[in-house]
């Protein structure tokens, strides 16, 4: 190949020509726990005898178990002295969550590990007030579960005639048709409570859409399963207080009599079904992406490059995606850019939807991510990351293809303009074409499917979006039951929710001294300068400086300023602007409950549109692994991070960012929930931080002028090669601007 097309080529990827190992070292930092790693950290841990760890799988709750260990992420000083101060590389480290169900005293402990790769201490840590972590908080543990089902086979086995009666399905004695069970959360009605409502469901593909009626409360508090009880049944929206007494209700025949059993139930499966349409072939595959000249990002280790963005990239066993060190042509924007929590509270006639208030990280988010679908879930040229975890399990486990990569057309440019000469010609047709690289992991919290997606444009503009799609959280249809929802089949009710996401966003704006305005317009009534007796009404620009912590805190309920800044105090672009970006919302988030009720407290984070607060170590995240099952008292308060009501004028500051929207489920939500329409999220986008539009250095531009318009011959200029390769047609590119009537 001939260096000028070489260099050609380097240019139009928008990548360095000549990398230097410096930043993806810097990147490691914050890179995920090696399969190597967990098992050191998992070895040192069992080789300490105060601790009291099994060598093995837990086989009871009264023992001390491992349940996560992960990165510990470098604090930010520390991350940042290394990245740009030559300082050392700071210490690896992890973090460890210990169940110690042995003692007399059970409780959840947290440590830190390190340094590795050989680990040689572990000291305790605790969240802010120094409380310790209920026992009755921790999240349930695949051991809990199968507890729960094999003492379910004894406790449901007097209702045995009855369910298979009712569904022609069963639960106890099952090899084929049986039944399972869904957990509503959280666990009681107050701390120190670990009582659930079960749904029972047909085991079907879907099973989510079948429930059959019968809900149960289960008491499994004790670390003995030999003293878990069921409290109540709830069953066609009548109460008992236990088995044998609906048992015998039925027995005597004082229930309503149930429908013959029905044939299997195909409305919930994926099989195609019912006719698709005209004018579209099914039988041919439909457009891909494609890369017709190769790919046009670099994936170094966990660093990411493309067309200026660099960043490091880690997936966080309890929430996710995970962002640090966020560069656009070399400038640091953000430390950090992450996902902290997502929720679903519900409404319902029966006692589980009522009861259902999801708080997923509870659930491991990132250790929700499966493995990913070439051709669907990501393109088929993406570049597909396997992930490590050790979350409940017995040692490091491999999640295959949980992360992907690739670019994406927009399918709309990312600018262009059309210079009409308003006689039947143009000056000039100028466009770009629409591109971004996109991030993309999910994550499967049993029902419901969360698509994550960090989009990065050309532009310095950077997209946080989450799509859900998955199966409702359903249950039995009880007239009653349309106040919260809508009949979806013979015995299916949708039930309303409301999804709410939230994000850290760390910004460093040109330095880590920051300010917060929020911007938005007010009319102004003036005397018309030009037309003496005249007035004129125009919009004003209306700038509010957020001085303090409670001034940056905007609450559902009121309007949110059009326009969020995040603002350098010092530094200025060449038009002597303060250099800022921006937060825009796509969202239709609401507040789930009202103000300090209950569960609420849980998930104080979400009485917030936006939080602006100071940086602080003790606030690195908003939520926790044990806020689903004690958000009463939760161990983690978001509100006491605004509650000091701090100074946030040229700090380091960090924007916590709450998106979502309400679901009233329809008959079109059958089998799933689809995607389009079902995206939230947000912007970061710079305003004044450039003294242009930095996409003028992308080498996609097309310019074309005309020549000799009678001829329809034009002069194209492009930067990239005239021929993009096989998978785009054929055909050069043309263009003739002219109109003409016939």
């Amino acid at each position: 190949m001939r260096l000028e097309t070489l260099t050609w080529v380097v240019m139009a990827l928008g990548v360095l020509a000549s990398p230097s190992p410096e930043p993806q070292l810097g990147a490691s930092i914050f890179a995920d726990l090696s399969p190597a790693e967990l098992r050191a950290v998992q070895s040192f841990l069992l080789s300490r005898p105060e601790l009291g760890l099994g060598a093995g799988p837990a086989e009871s709750l009264a023992s001390n178990s491992l349940f996560l260990v992960e990165l510990q992420v470098p604090r930010k000083s520390q991350a940042l002295q290394f990245l740009d101060g030559g300082s050392p590389r700071p210490p690896r480290l992890a973090r460890a969550i210990i169940f110690f169900g042995e003692q007399a005293q059970p409780n959840v402990t947290e440590f830190v590990v390190g340094p590795l790769p050989r680990p040689s201490y572990y000291r305790p840590v605790g969240y802010k007030g120094g409380r310790p972590v209920p026992f009755t908080a921790r999240p349930v543990s695949q051991l809990e579960y199968r507890l729960m089902h094999r003492r379910l086979l004894e406790m449901l086995e007097p209702l045995d005639r009855l369910l298979h009666e009712a569904t022609g399905f069963r639960y106890h004695n099952c090899s084929q048709r049986c039944l399972t069970f869904s957990d509503a959360a959280p666990r009681g009605l107050g701390p120190g409570e670990r009582r659930s409502w079960l749904i029972l469901q047909r085991s079907v593909e879907g099973h989510f859409l079948h429930p059959v009626g019968l809900e149960l409360l289960l008491d499994h508090r004790s670390r003995d399963p030999g003293r878990w009880a069921l409290q109540q049944l709830w069953y066609k929206g009548q109460y008992f207080a236990s088995a044998q007494e609906l048992a015998g209700r039925h027995e005597r025949g004082e229930l309503a009599p149930a429908p013959p059993p029905r044939p299997e139930l195909l409305f919930s499966t994926y099989l195609p079904r019912g006719r698709f349409g005209t004018g579209t072939p099914t039988d041919v595959h439909g457009a891909k992406v494609c890369e017709p000249q190769g790919k046009r990002y670099r994936l170094r280790g966990n660093l990411v490059e493309y067309g200026g963005w660099r960043l490091a990239l880690r997936l966080r066993s309890s929430s996710g995606l995970q962002l640090f060190d966020l560069r656009f042509n070399g400038q640091r924007l953000a430390h950090e850019l992450s996902v902290q929590e997502a929720v679903a509270f519900y409404g319902g006639d029966t006692p589980a939807a009522m009861q259902t208030k999801y708080i997923d990280s509870s659930w491991g988010l990132g250790a929700l991510a499966h493995e990913l679908a070439p051709g669907i879930d990501c393109p088929e040229v993406a570049t597909y990351l396997d992930v490590h975890r050790l979350y409940d399990a017995a040692g490091p486990v491999r999640y295959p293809r949980a992360l992907c990569l690739f670019e994406l057309p927009t399918g709309v440019p990312l600018r262009r303009h059309f210079d009409s000469n308003a006689q039947g010609g143009y000056r000039f047709y100028g466009g770009l074409e629409g591109r971004a690289l996109v991030l993309r992991t999910t994550a499967t919290v049993y029902n419901y499917d969360y698509i994550w997606d960090v989009l990065l444009y050309p532009n310095g503009v950077l997209e946080a979006k989450v799509h859900a799609t998955g199966y409702l959280h359903a249950t039995f249809y009880t007239p009653q039951g349309l106040h919260y929802g809508t009949r979806l089949h013979q015995d299916l009710l949708g039930n309303l929710h409301t999804h709410l996401v939230h994000y850290k966003v760390d910004l460093d704006v040109a330095g880590t001294r920051n300010s917060f305005e929020a911007v938005d317009v007010r009319f102004e009534n003036i005397s018309n300068p030009w037309q003496a007796g005249e007035r004129v009404v125009q919009p004003r620009l209306h700038r509010r400086p957020c001085r303090s912590e409670r001034q940056a805190a905007f609450p559902f309920g009121t309007a949110l300023p059009r326009y969020l800044l995040v603002s350098s105090p010092t530094q200025r672009n060449r038009w002597g602007h303060p250099r800022s970006y921006r937060i825009q919302y796509s969202s239709q988030a609401d507040r789930v409950l009202p103000r300090g009720w209950k569960e609420e407290q849980g998930v104080a984070w979400g009485r917030y549109h936006l939080a602006v607060t100071r940086h602080h170590e003790k606030e690195a995240t908003s939520s926790s692994l044990y806020a689903q099952h004690d958000p009463w008292q939760p161990v983690l308060d978001f509100e006491s991070f605004l509650r000091n009501d701090e100074n946030i004028e040229n700090q380091d500051l960090v924007a916590w960012v709450t998106v979502g929207f309400l679901h009233i489920p329809h008959a079109e939500d059958v089998p799933n929930t689809a995607t389009p329409g079902n995206a939230v999220g947000f912007f970061l986008r710079p305003f004044n931080f450039f003294d242009e539009d930095p996409s003028v250095a992308s080498r996609s531009t097309v310019i074309v002028r005309p020549r000799d318009p009678a001829a329809a011959q034009v002069e194209i200029q492009r930067w990239t090669p005239a021929s993009p390769g096989p998978c785009v047609s054929a055909e050069p590119f043309h263009y003739n601007g002219t109109y003409w009537q016939e």
